[in-house]
């Protein structure tokens, strides 16, 4: 369930939030007393959706369109300009897109992305004409300099001299006109999306197609309940009074469900931690620059992200964006890769625009459990990653009894960051239809190279002069992620497939030494005939 977001627009929506008062015994949230409201602000990238194009009759290049972590000056420009200063320069090979822009275009095209490739190539061409221009004066302030050191004429020094002033009157306004120019180039192309994987289907969501069908629906000869019914029937869910506390899409677990919950990310941390990953709790405040930098990108006005007004911090929409910033600006050693995490948190999303009866209870929440997973490795590793990921998800998912199909997700319906995706959709009886659990995402060197997460390949080369060793230049990692267990829709699964005709739940034997011997869910209230 991949969140797609991505800051920088200027769109901006506010929810406030009441402060707790300095006197209550509650006061310190976030570390300090609040003297203010806080606000929540949902932040909405332009970038929306446009037709996409037939697939390619070759295969797109690799290339990520991305960034290092280098920081520059706070923009200082009104609202009233439409170019807003990045707080990060992106390393964006655009001598690449020029070389590729048939290729970069119907990417684009393809990914239902709104990028400008016309306007970046304009300002790229623009950029390189005064940065030549910029270089040139500066040659030029250079010999006027090395002339001055010699013994002069008053007259010719006087000459240098203003010549030199008049080159750097020009220098300073053309270095002015480069870092606008840069800016906008940057602001411009951090719209365009990472390529496709060749082999994705192009087209929008109803493009997609099946990998793997495992399992048959579960045959029922009683009328089958859905999640919401069960859990009132069962006193797990408490709707209404989250929604007196905290507004809609937001619920209280009880009893049982409390301990599923726990049961399922234990379980779920256990089995990931057998195959080689490093477990890890994460800060669920971050700041909005490393969102950015993982590449997340809104679809149309929507926008999933809370932010803090007043602040450079907002919540997490996944564990990916914390977890992708653990290496944030660093070099690794090759010997160090690949590198797995499996991280569980809390996770927090707008839900902008959700709406309907295929939203109703846990499915879609404004704030929920996870377990993720993710890797960082050696490009050349990446592919088999992303089958491993998908591998343990399928295994996990079997192992509960779940029916479920696994997708590779059309183009249209990939985020900027994924060169490729594959969802993982159970069968939910109650709700009547597949419901999305998971997804498996590889993003290649996009998120690297935008959060500075290099490594050094582990041979040297040698001068043959010198005779002395050279480090290799450094490379990006690739890097990719997956969900194990999403879970409140992991609970409506295991509720609405193991409800039983005497109104109980059975637990899954996996689950069972996680939740206390527990076999089945009772109900507390006397059922109807």
């Amino acid at each position: 369930m991949g969140l797609q977001c991505f800051f920088g627009g200027t769109t901006i929506q506010t929810l406030r939030m009441a402060v707790i008062p300095a006197s209550s015994s509650s006061r310190f949230i976030f570390g300090k007393p609040l003297s203010k409201t806080l606000t929540l602000n949902s932040l909405s990238r332009r970038c929306s959706s446009i037709n996409y194009l037939k697939k390619p009759p070759f295969t797109l290049l690799i290339k990520a369109f991305s960034s290092t972590a280098e920081q520059t000056a706070p923009s200082t420009e009104s609202v009233e300009n439409r170019m807003v200063k990045p707080q990060w320069k992106a390393a964006i090979d655009f001598k690449w897109i020029r070389d590729n822009k048939d290729a970069v275009a119907l990417n684009i095209k393809n990914r239902n992305s709104n990028a400008n490739l016309e306007l970046v190539l304009e300002l790229y061409e623009k950029m390189l004409a005064v940065q030549k221009e910029v270089e040139r004066l500066r040659g030029e302030r250079n010999v006027v300099a090395n002339k001055m050191k010699g013994k002069l004429e008053p007259l010719e020094r006087q000459k240098l001299v203003k010549e030199g002033k008049n080159l750097k009157d020009g220098l300073i306004t053309l270095e002015e006109d480069l870092l606008k120019l840069s800016d906008e180039l940057q602001q411009e192309a951090q719209c365009i999306p990472n390529m496709t994987h060749p082999d994705v289907p192009i087209g929008e969501e109803d493009c997609s197609t099946m990998r793997k069908m495992v399992g048959s629906p579960h045959e029922f000869s009683f009328p089958v309940k859905d999640h919401l019914q069960l859990g009132k029937e069962l006193d797990l869910f408490e709707f209404d009074a989250a929604a007196e506390v905290s507004g809609s899409k937001f619920y209280y677990l009880k009893n049982e469900a409390v301990m599923l919950e726990m049961a399922l990310v234990n379980w779920t941390l256990s089995e990931v931690m057998k195959r080689g990953f490093t477990p890890l709790t994460t800060p669920e405040l971050v700041r909005s620059s490393v969102v950015e930098k993982c590449g997340f990108q809104p679809r149309g006005e929507n926008t999933q992200v809370y932010t803090v007004e007043g602040s450079d911090q907002c919540l997490i929409g996944t564990a990916e964006i914390p977890v992708g910033g653990i290496h944030m600006d660093s070099i690794l050693a090759e010997s160090m890769l690949p590198l797995k995490y499996v991280a569980f948190s809390h996770c927090f999303r707008t839900e902008a625009g959700a709406a309907g009866t295929a939203t109703r209870g846990l499915y879609r929440v404004h704030q929920f459990s996870k377990v993720e997973m993710f890797i960082l490795c050696q490009p050349e590793e990446s592919e088999s990653y992303h089958e491993e990921l998908i591998k343990i998800e399928e295994d996990l998912f079997s192992s509960l009894g779940l029916h479920y199909k696994t997708i590779d997700m059309a183009s249209g319906d990939l985020g900027a960051p994924a060169y490729r995706k594959f969802d993982v959709e159970a069968w939910m009886p109650g709700l009547g239809r597949y419901g999305e659990i998971s997804s498996a995402s590889n993003c290649t060197d996009y998120q690297s190279r935008r959060l500075g997460i290099r490594y050094r390949p582990s041979e040297s080369s040698t001068n043959p002069k010198k005779g002395k060793g050279k480090l290799a230049p450094t490379k990006f990692v690739h890097t990719l992620n997956a969900t194990a267990c999403a879970i409140p829709r992991m609970i409506i699964c295991l509720l609405e497939n193991y409800q039983q005709k005497d109104g109980s739940v059975v637990i899954p034997v996996p689950l069972r030494p996680f939740i206390g011997g527990l076999e089945r869910i009772a109900p507390k209230f006397p059922q109807d005939e």
